[in-house]
């Protein structure tokens, strides 16, 4: 294995006589050297010396930039899905309707998620709740947030979910988005050390083992993933279905993932982020694709596919203006501040897991947040039934660092 390695990083002093096609081997043996050398592919542990996790260098003026994630900050992100979780008008309700009978009210048809306006942004407002619960467990509102959990996850509940899911044409309903925020949900629950969260994991668990179903029978007929900066984004789907399958250890939905991850995006290069954002965007096509190949490819590959597909992120110059918002009235147009979220929470991952390399990419991270935060609490309903769970979503990024 030592003369191989040795071969490989020869090869790659001969990149400057024909970089392109040289590199895509290299990047492609590489990974293949890292699948020799470990069999452990979760992102939290590495046996290479290279790989290892260093909390970033921040200096002073950064931090002064910094949003404090604080339990002032908490209490009052905690009242954005407390006002919506039971809140059941307005609601789109997203549904392919079988007959007349298969329509009802809201909370008929999703007895635990039919609050915050959609599914999806119900389920994140309860995983806000666990995540800010989980890290300030003296929250003002926590007997109140304990009781509304208990009270909404209940066993009957889910059983009523999973009846939806189980419709005739209900096959691809919340498919991947609201996938991906079930199994954020399950996770958090998963990783509390709470006697609560063990009875609402094993009250949520039916559901859960039925999304990762979903997810197996579905990813192997994507042929082409989806790129856009909404719900239906591929590499969003997948990174958080793989932070759940290394959380539950799950190798064969890890797997899978990480295949498809590789045939989706290895080859990808020169990805347009200057055509960014889209009016509408909440995902960043090109960094949600970043988040994935951090996880799913050791550092040299990851370094050598970024230098590739994002040629600029490692530079100390590379910049890039906050998405902003001219009517957060507008559902859509609002999109914009959950963009300069999910841009912070793929910057602040990037930092701190290659301080060296990206560290410099922290600041844009903070000016994303500082734009965005504000407008959060006390704003208009199209904003607040789901932008709280980004916002949380990024500061417990920017938490991992510190």
């Amino acid at each position: 294995m030592q003369i191989f390695k040795r071969f490989i990083y020869k090869l790659i002093s001969l990149l400057a006589h024909n970089p392109k096609p040289m590199k895509r081997i290299i990047l492609l043996l590489l990974v293949i050297i890292s699948g020799c050398k470990n069999n452990e592919t979760s992102e939290s542990v590495s046996t290479a010396e290279d790989d290892s996790i260093e909390a970033p260098t921040v200096t002073e003026a950064l931090l002064s930039e910094s949003i404090e994630f604080d339990l002032e900050e908490a209490n009052k992100l905690a009242e954005l899905p407390l006002s919506c979780i039971e809140t059941e008008y307005p609601n789109k309700l997203n549904q392919t309707l079988e007959n007349k009978e298969a329509m009802g009210e809201p909370s008929e048809l999703h007895p635990v998620f039919y609050g915050c306006f959609d599914w999806h942004s119900s389920v994140h407002g309860h995983w806000s709740l666990v995540s800010l619960l989980k890290q300030f467990p003296k929250l003002e509102k926590r007997e109140q947030i304990r009781e509304l959990l208990q009270k909404s996850l209940s066993a009957e509940n889910i059983q009523g979910e999973l009846e939806y899911f189980r419709r005739e044409h209900s096959d691809s309903y919340e498919r991947t988005y609201g996938w991906a925020w079930l199994l954020k949900l399950a996770e958090e629950l998963k990783t509390w050390e709470d006697p609560l969260a063990e009875e609402l994991d094993q009250n949520l668990q039916p559901l859960t083992n039925l999304i990762v179903e979903r997810y197996t029978e579905f990813l192997p007929k994507l042929n082409y993933p989806i790129r856009v900066g909404e719900h239906e984004n591929t590499a969003f789907a997948l990174s958080y279905a793989w932070d759940y399958a290394v959380t539950v250890e799950n190798k064969e939905f890890q797997d899978l993932i990480s295949k498809r991850a590789k045939e989706f995006y290895l080859s990808d290069d020169h990805c347009p982020i200057g055509w960014e954002p889209g009016g509408f965007d909440f995902l960043s096509p090109c960094l949600e694709e970043v988040n994935i190949m951090r996880r799913v490819l050791p550092k040299n590959a990851f370094i050598m596919w970024v230098d590739d597909f994002m040629p600029d992120l490692k530079k100390e110059s590379f910049d890039i203006e906050v998405g902003e918002v001219s009517d957060r009235t507008d559902g859509k147009l609002v999109h914009l501040d959950g963009l300069n979220f999910s841009r912070a929470w793929v910057f602040y991952g990037l930092v701190n897991k290659y301080p060296e390399e990206f560290g410099h990419l922290k600041s844009i991270a903070d000016k994303h947040v500082a734009y965005s935060f504000p407008n959060l609490v006390g704003d208009s309903y199209e904003g607040g039934h789901w932008l709280g769970s980004f916002a949380i979503y990024a500061l417990n990024e920017s938490r991992k660092g510190k």
